[in-house]
């Protein structure tokens, strides 16, 4: 009786201070998204789609050192609400222009804090910001997301090579579990399934922080954050930083600031996670003004492919014979660049000590860089570079300086593999100095897209991703295309993907093997081409060699052909794990349009109605299709393809997807 007594005046109390609450809400701009913000002994949010719960007194809050615990306790000082509806200027993404709709509340507190929230239509995004001087210790942020049950998540769990899961290339394939099934540690975009309805998490604005992590248990997210470094080591010639000791805190800032933009997606069809924009819309505005100097395109990739050239009266390799050879392969093909991956540069002794060091400011005797860009600009290729961050770091400014007066159009960066503080800040300042001498940058080896290539345009790719590289010591038990039909809807939500795709080696699953030197990739040849349409990537790979492409002119030259910027993107079909039908907008509204297919055959139909907008006249559209053979399902290879017909508003197609299949229609436009 005693042990029931005592449990009803804990509930009513509880109840008592639950109601004493003070409860602050914001809505969507259509009224469906809801969130309530709570001050009572801390700081939570819920979110309510309609009236169905979301997430539900969800705690968050700041650890600052010898300052306040920013959540705990939070008295309310003043409140600001505001709407903003602006159209976004995004050169080089999905989108040419991308919606920034909202309603906004900042609720400022009595220790100088504030946190704001954004209700948009597609989704929940909040941000703590400080109004102190000085430095600032943050020790740790909280961030506590409670689901009404136990429900089923993507989660891509980290990889971790060093200190804990700290140390990540942020490379995995996604589990399909529930969340109190999850064992590790996950990093982001990661997609709840709340009863149909997902939410996925992300970040935005990232900026002198560490990025998020979050740890999984029954019915609950909790984000981990990477501690400050404290002491570190550098593994290998490319130099990958090693964190061996980390400070008992996660940043140290300067006190006046916003932090990061937490992002909660909500969608309820899965065709509208690859076009959510909401990373793009939160991230910091263009800082390196004009972007006309920035050119997207393709570009031929030697490491892939190992440097396999065959049929040619020359040793190939790292030499300037070999890439004289993907300059006039780029060339015929109307391929804009060319990579030089690693090995071009050469250690060097250090005159003080006679260690070895790394210069990137000479190249190894083998290459003569200033023919290379001349041989190339006659031909209009252009030369990318590879690098290692740490690697290019220690000579950022002097290297920017001299490729950029020798004619070099941007740099690969590998190999930073963290999102700690110290990684970030190292992001951005590459990428403002790259800027400032007009060189664009594909981002490897990288976390997964914050939004600054909105803040820094002259990056045009970035990793994190388990990309096509993987194929080159993969097995059968892997499973590619079913990876490829499940991150569109995650990974690309934040922005572009380096999955460097394009090999003429296809295999069924079960005939597919690893091979470092000829890699081979799984599924069929019209799933490789459907990367260069269905994948966000402005500056995209082709992975494969020359001869291996010269054997398969008409395939190298469709996908030579796809461009890679776009006025408008829709996702026609698909489900998450299982396929994907992608329709891109070119200008004179023309269209490219590509499905991918995990490894279960089936139909699909293009109901060509989508692409058509009020005020179009009669138009109909000519059409290229290239798509599965018959025998696709056995020998990967097999394509086929219909030329010589249109298509109207009034069409709809039925293309057969082989297991591990895809499609590429081509469609222009015809006014009558």
């Amino acid at each position: 009786m005693k042990k029931l007594l005592f449990t009803l005046i804990a509930f009513v109390s509880t109840m008592a201070l639950q109601a004493a609450d003070k409860v602050e809400t914001l809505t969507s701009p259509d009224g469906k998204l809801k969130v309530e913000v709570a001050f009572g002994s801390d700081l939570k949010f819920s979110i309510y789609d309609g009236t169905t719960p979301l997430l539900k007194d969800s705690r968050i809050g700041l650890t600052v050192q010898g300052g306040p615990k920013v959540g705990v306790n939070p008295v309310l000082k003043k409140k600001l609400v505001a709407t903003i509806n602006e159209q976004v200027a995004s050169p080089f993404y999905r989108e040419t222009t991308v919606e920034n709709n909202c309603n906004e509340m900042t609720l400022k507190m009595a220790d100088g804090f504030s946190v704001t929230f954004r209700a948009y239509n597609s989704g929940i995004a909040y941000r703590f910001a400080s109004e102190k001087k000085g430095e600032m210790i943050v020790e740790n942020e909280l961030a506590e997301y409670n689901f009404p049950d136990d429900y089923e998540a993507w989660i891509p769990y980290v990889n971790e090579y060093g200190d804990g899961p700290y140390s990540v290339s942020f490379e995995n394939v996604y589990q399909h579990i529930k969340l109190s099934a999850a064992t590790q540690v996950a990093f982001t975009p990661l997609a709840v399934d709340c009863n149909g309805t997902k939410v996925s998490f992300m970040e935005s604005d990232l900026e002198s922080y560490p990025g998020i992590f979050l740890r999984a248990s029954k019915a609950k997210l909790t984000a981990e954050f990477a501690h400050y470094p404290k002491a570190h080591k550098f593994v290998d010639g490319r130099k990958k930083l090693v964190v061996t000791d980390r400070e008992d805190y996660i940043a140290k800032v300067n006190g006046t600031r916003t932090f990061p933009w937490r992002i909660m997606v909500v969608t309820h069809n899965d065709t509208e996670m690859p076009v959510n924009n909401l990373v793009y819309a939160l991230a910091s505005p263009n800082r390196i003004g004009d972007t006309s100097w920035i050119k997207p395109g393709k570009l031929t990739w030697d490491w892939w492919n190992g440097l396999t050239l065959t049929g040619v009266d020359f040793r190939p390799g790292v030499n300037t014979d070999t890439y004289k050879y993907y300059i006039d392969f780029a060339a015929k093909h109307g391929v804009e660049y060319i990579a030089l991956d690693e090995g071009w540069y050469y250690p060097r002794k250090n005159e003080k000590d006679d260690n070895e060091v790394v210069d990137i400011l000479h190249t190894i005797k083998e290459i003569d860089l200033p023919e290379l860009i001349k041989y190339g600009k006659e031909r209009n290729v252009g030369i990318v570079l590879w690098l290692g961050f740490n690697v290019l770091s220690e000579q950022l400014e002097a290297a920017c300086k001299q490729y950029s007066a020798m004619g070099i159009k941007g740099f690969k960066v590998d190999f930073l593999d963290r999102n700690d503080q110290t990684a970030v800040e190292l992001a951005y300042r590459v990428a403002e100095t790259c800027a400032k001498y007009h060189l664009f940058l594909d981002y490897h080896g990288m976390y997964p897209p914050t939004g600054y290539n909105r803040t820094f345009p002259n990056i045009l790719n970035e990793e994190g991703v388990w990309g096509l590289e993987q194929a080159k010591w993969g097995s059968n038990k892997d499973d590619f295309p079913t990876y490829c039909v499940t991150f569109p809807y995650l990974r690309m939500m934040p922005g572009y993907v380096d999955y460097t795709p394009g090999g003429m080696r296809n295999k069924t699953k079960n005939h597919f093997v690893g091979d470092y030197y000829y890699p081979e990739t799984q599924g069929t040849r019209c799933h490789q081409m459907a990367m260069y349409v269905v994948f966000d990537s402005p500056l995209t790979m082709m992975a494969d060699s020359p001869t291996a492409y010269e054997k398969e002119e008409e395939c190298a030259s469709f996908i030579a052909s796809i461009p890679n910027q776009y006025e408008k993107t829709k996702v026609l079909a698909g489900e998450i794990g299982k396929y994907i039908v992608t329709a891109r907008k070119v200008a004179g509204k023309h269209w490219w349009i590509a499905g991918l297919n995990n490894w279960e055959a089936r139909d699909v139909e293009i109901d060509i109605s989508q692409l058509f907008e009020p005020g179009d006249r009669d138009t109909f559209f000519e059409v290229t299709i290239y798509q599965d053979g018959s025998m696709a399902n056995r020998v990967a290879t097999d394509y086929k393809v219909i030329e010589g017909i249109r298509f109207d508003k009034n069409t709809k197609r039925k293309i057969h997807l082989a297991p591990g299949g895809g499609f590429v229609i081509k469609l222009h436009r015809v006014v009558t």
